[in-house]
């Protein structure tokens, strides 16, 4: 069965650089993206992905806001909150929001850990 992921990111360099890195990762995986939490949370209810790529600082409703609803909406995908603010309470928060935590600038060695931890 392939596996979809979207990919959440008001950039659209920072969407593109996270898609070549599942390319090289997950090539048979579907990718879908939104540029807002709102687009999100709509592709959400369309597409029904099994994971999600969550920027942190976004326009309007932050990344670990995102994860919170999305936690409420669909419980089951395996999130993960991608930012450049490594602070520890950034971290815990992510945690706390059930979402993994990568840290910018996004590696594929980072990324398939999550991928690889998140499918088992």
């Amino acid at each position: 069965m392939t596996q979809k992921i979207l990919i959440v990111d008001d950039s659209k360099l920072a969407r593109m650089a996270v898609t070549k890195a599942l390319n090289s990762l997950r090539p048979d995986w579907k990718r879908v993206e939104a540029a807002s939490a709102d687009e999100a949370l709509a592709v959400i209810k369309t597409e029904a992905p099994d994971f999600a790529l969550l920027d942190f600082n976004m326009p309007g409703k932050d990344g670990l806001t995102l994860a919170a609803e999305i936690r409420g909406l669909a419980p089951q995908i395996s999130l993960a909150v991608i930012s450049a603010n490594h602070q520890m309470e950034v971290i815990e928060r992510a945690r706390a929001a059930g979402a993994y935590f990568l840290p910018k600038p996004l590696t594929e060695k980072s990324l398939g850990e999550f991928l690889n931890s998140a499918a088992k």
